[in-house]
Order: C-alpha cells, then sequence, then structure tokens
C-alpha cells in the first residue's frame, strides 16, 4: 500500500473513531451559520480560517471532517439575497453600494474600477459563474498531485457545477469562434483545451447560482463554527520560548464594534489559514506584523516578520471588449461558452438586456457592467481576456483599518507581450463578428467601426483616452482595459508561502487563496480555487493523521 492511500486510510480512520457517522446539513439551513455578535469574548479552536470566501468555505468544510474549524468572514450570508441568487440580477449585485453589501468596490492606482468580496462564498457570490479547469501544465507548473486535484475539482463539482444550455446569442458566438478559426469544437467540457468550448457554470438551469457557500454541506455542523461580519483585525504571534514567531490567535471585531479573541487550542499542528483573497491575504498579513519592515513601521505597525514580498506580484488579467447591440432578442446569458487561442487571449461572451449600452453613465457600477445599464437595449458583450498576465504590481496599506481598501497597482500592459496578445484577442473578436454565425444578430447601423468608438465613448474606467484609442488597436486595448475581477498574488508560493502554503518564516500559519498564485488558472479562476481549499484541506488532514495529533469529540 502507498503512503497516500495509507495517509487516507488514516484520514478516514481518525473521522469514524471522533465522529462515528458523520451527518450534514444543506443550504441554506445551515446551524452553524451565526453574526460576529453573538460570538463568546474568547473561544479556541483547532483551525481558524480568516476569510469565508471562494477557498475557505471549500478548506473549512474540508477541516471540519478532522477537526474544530472556525471561519471569520467579514460579509453576510448569501442567502436570501436575490441579487446574488439570481442570474438576471448579475448586474444589480456588483452595482450595490450598501454598507454591508457583498461587493466592495475599488479603485487601482492604474484608473481601473474593481470590486473585492465581502459575502460569504467569495467571489462565486458575485462572479458571471462560469465554471473551468486550471491546464494540465499549470497543475504541473504547481507541483500539486494530479490524482488529488482530480478527486477535490469533482467533490466541487458535485455541489456547484452544472451545464449551460447555450442558447441563440451563445450558439452564435460559438460558432463565430469557430469560424475565426478557434478551433477544434470541443464541445462540452471542464477541461482547458486549446479550441471552442462550452464550459461549466454555478448557474443552474432555473438561473439560480450555487456559491462556495454550498460547499459548507459537506462540513460536519458540530465541528463547524461560521461566524458573519466578523472582521479580523490582526494575527496574534507567540514569541517567548519559540525558535520563530508562532501563530497562536486572532482579534475581531463584530458589527457593533466589540472586539473578540478566537485562539489555537494548544495542541500540535494546530493553525491559523488565511483565506482572504488577493486583495485581503497581504491585507491581513501586513497589519498583523509581516510584511516589509519600512512599510509597517510607517504605519505604526510592529514588524513581526520583515517580508518584502508580501504584497508583491500583484496582476489583473486585463479584459478588453465590445457591445454589440442586436437587430433581434438574445437571452440573458452569462459566461458560457469560451475560445481559448494559442497566442494567449481567451475569447468570452454575455447577453441580455442587462447589457444594454448606455453611453456617460458616471461611475455607478464597476466595469464590466458600468455603461452598460440600459435595459431597453437588446445585444451582447463580447470581450477577451489575456491569460497570465505576465505584468505585475503591488499592494501597499493605505491605512490600518481593515476595513479599508489597500492600495492597489496592477500594471496593465506593462509587458510588451501581455499587450500583443490583447490585440490579437480583439482581432479574433472582429472576425467573430463579420462571421456568417453572426450574421442573423448584427445590426447594419452598427459596424465594427462604430463598436469601437462606442467602447471609447464609454466610461469604463478612469484613464485618460487618446484620439488614436478607435483606430488603433494598441491603444484601445490601454485606454478602454477594464477588469475581470481575476486578479491575484501578494502571497505567491515560493516567495511568501512555500509549496505546503505554510507562510514562511513563522509557524502555525499558512495562506490558501488566489493571493498564492503567480498567474490565474485557466481562463477563470474559480474552480481553480475552490479545488485549492479542498486540496490543502485533505493535505492538513493528511499531515494531521500521520503525525498522529488528537482531533476533538
Amino acid at each position: 500500500m502507498d503512503l497516500q492511500r495509507w495517509r487516507l486510510l488514516c484520514v478516514l480512520a481518525v473521522n469514524f473513531l471522533f465522529h462515528g457517522i458523520c451527518h450534514s446539513e444543506k443550504a441554506p439551513d445551515y446551524t452553524f451559520l451565526h453574526d460576529a455578535v453573538s460570538a463568546p469574548a474568547v473561544s479556541f479552536y483547532d483551525y481558524i480560517v480568516v476569510g469565508g470566501g471562494t477557498s475557505g468555505c471549500a478548506l473549512a468544510a474540508t477541516l471540519s471532517r478532522g477537526a474544530a474549524v472556525l471561519v471569520l468572514e467579514r460579509g453576510g450570508s448569501p442567502y436570501g439575497n436575490p441579487n446574488i441568487e439570481d442570474m438576471a440580477n448579475f448586474i444589480a449585485n456588483l452595482g450595490d453600494t450598501s454598507l454591508n453589501s457583498p461587493s466592495q468596490q475599488f479603485v487601482s492606482e492604474d484608473g481601473v474600477l474593481n470590486t473585492r468580496a465581502r459575502v460569504l462564498g467569495g467571489g462565486s457570490a458575485l462572479n458571471a459563474g462560469f465554471y473551468t479547469r486550471a491546464s494540465k501544465d499549470y497543475v504541473k507548473k504547481a507541483g500539486w498531485d494530479d490524482k488529488l486535484v482530480e478527486e477535490s475539482y469533482e467533490w466541487v463539482e458535485r455541489k456547484v457545477a452544472f451545464e449551460p444550455p447555450v442558447l441563440g446569442w451563445q450558439s452564435a458566438v460559438r460558432e463565430g469562434l469557430m469560424e475565426a478559426g478557434v478551433t477544434p469544437d470541443n464541445g462540452f467540457t471542464y477541461e482547458h483545451l486549446f479550441g471552442t468550448k462550452a464550459g461549466g457554470t454555478i448557474f443552474d438551469r432555473s438561473g439560480r447560482r450555487h456559491t462556495a457557500a454550498n460547499l459548507l454541506e459537506y462540513a460536519q455542523p458540530n465541528n463547524t463554527d461560521v461566524r458573519l461580519f466578523a472582521t479580523v483585525h490582526k494575527i496574534l504571534f507567540s514569541t517567548v520560548g519559540e525558535r520563530r514567531p508562532r501563530a497562536y490567535g486572532v482579534i475581531f471585531e463584530d458589527k457593533e464594534g466589540k472586539m473578540h479573541g478566537a485562539y489555537l487550542r494548544k495542541k500540535a499542528g494546530n493553525e491559523i489559514i488565511v483565506s482572504a483573497g488577493a486583495m485581503g491575504s497581504p491585507q491581513v498579513l501586513m497589519l498583523s506584523g509581516i510584511g516589509p519592515m519600512q512599510h509597517l513601521k510607517n504605519h505604526g505597525l510592529k514588524v513581526v516578520l520583515d517580508q518584502p514580498l508580501v504584497g508583491q506580484g500583484m496582476a489583473d488579467n486585463p479584459m478588453n471588449a465590445l457591445f454589440v447591440p442586436a437587430r433581434r432578442p438574445v437571452e440573458i446569458s452569462l459566461i458560457q461558452v469560451v475560445g481559448i487561442t494559442r497566442f494567449g487571449s481567451y475569447i468570452e461572451t454575455a447577453s441580455g438586456s442587462s447589457f444594454g449600452y448606455q453611453i456617460g453613465r458616471p461611475g455607478t457600477m464597476p466595469p464590466p457592467v458600468r455603461g452598460f445599464v440600459n435595459v431597453s437595449l437588446q445585444g451582447g458583450l463580447i470581450l477577451e481576456k489575456i491569460k497570465g498576465p505576465i505584468s505585475k504590481g503591488h499592494l501597499e496599506l493605505r491605512t490600518t483599518n481593515p476595513k479599508h481598501n489597500p492600495s492597489v497597482t496592477f500594471n496593465y500592459f506593462k509587458d510588451p507581450e501581455d499587450l500583443r496578445r490583447c490585440v490579437q484577442g480583439m482581432k479574433t473578436i472582429i472576425d467573430v463578428l463579420n462571421s456568417q454565425a453572426m450574421s442573423s444578430f448584427r445590426h447594419e447601423d452598427f459596424p465594427v467601426e462604430a463598436l469601437f468608438s462606442i467602447m471609447v465613448a464609454s466610461p469604463v474606467n478612469l484613464r485618460p483616452r487618446h484620439p488614436t484609442a478607435a483606430i488603433s488597436l494598441k491603444q484601445f486595448c490601454i485606454d478602454t482595459v477594464m477588469t475581470i475581477w481575476h486578479y491575484h498574488g501578494g502571497c505567491q508560493v515560493d516567495r511568501v508561502v512555500d509549496r505546503d502554503y505554510k507562510v514562511i518564516g513563522v509557524d502555525s500559519l499558512r495562506v490558501v487563496d488566489g493571493s498564492t498564485f503567480h498567474a490565474s488558472p485557466g481562463t477563470n479562476p474559480q474552480a481553480t480555487v475552490m479545488m485549492l481549499g479542498r486540496y490543502m484541506g485533505q493535505k492538513i488532514l493528511q499531515e494531521r493523521a500521520s503525525n498522529k495529533v488528537k482531533t476533538v469529540k
């Protein structure tokens, strides 16, 4: 029997000995969801997960099968919110600027509007729903175990992934991609393959969203405590009698301003795991004293570990798009079809009344929805996103208030290869628009040149416009760049964390989320972010079992 199988058997044995036959609960009727206001002043757990997002939910659900887990989520529940649950309300969800909205908007130093999740389920409660796996090459470069990756993807897919209907508009774009040479036709698949395919979606056939919070259906209820509206201020470290700083607890604030302390039980192997996303995880580390020494001192923070690479390697895959008015009705659809080119650009589309075009709608919503809010005009958005990207930026604290957004610079198109890929992607979109497949939708009053001019004139970002942007694809890419919310980095593997996602230089602390990525996986990252939570949860439980760490009864 190989070591991997032996460890898995150990995990199963531990679960059986200490839990008997585990029972689960169905969303949204979890008994372990609580407002942080009701949390005790002091509590103890085997694992504390900072962030109940796309990775954190999968991680916590897995860990709870063998240990007591606390999840601290700064936002609320996705359940019962029609803006989150109904696909038709996608734009309204992103545009919600209320105090405790699921979407916390920010503007990067590049002048590109963006948003970060503030809700249980994380970005899976905000995004356009596309579900597709990372490439085999990505998995290999990450050093992940192929078999466990496959099992982890399947574990996720049983709860949240569906085959989309692919109706009129989506089918036409799919055929247009084929005409444009993005071949072969790979049918429906979750796999990352060159050519054109229909991928999965987290929206079921009734248009209802299934977020990463649904993965908590796998959780052991008696071992799971999820606290909502719980804002973590800092991680606590012990240095006395330790060979290096060891994380032992966190301080968090409830929505009424009361502070609480959550601590690790004094058992070997217990850990704090940060899963607060690419904006939140480096921010939490810095607020806890792990980061560039001088930057921390400038904010009056006590330095636990001088780690200049925290906040570095920030990247956001640039997106550019054309809105295409249609001369006949189109279905309401989000991302379902993708063309995976060999030159490093991914072509996707969304359609329906929610994407009607209106010039001069300033600043009310984040891109790519800003400016596309007139429900009276039918059409679709065809976009390209480049892989990678190669261009990198950085993140810094603005203040020491954990509720405030940090400052982030992505340096879109700093590397010329990123710009070349964008230009090639836009050329492919032009070919799709001129295809026979799209002819029944194309409006004769809007030639391709007019579509470019419309985009240049629309307020999709806060960047300056140049006169040549409507005629130069390079300038168009630079001037009209938007986000597709696939930003990552800040706590990268081999820089801030090791290959086991343990923070280098301290003990009992890991980071498990998209902040550890060097590049965005696949065409859309959410499947892999959820997979990573499950994958690392299994790895951690295997390590716990092999070290004969006792778990709670």
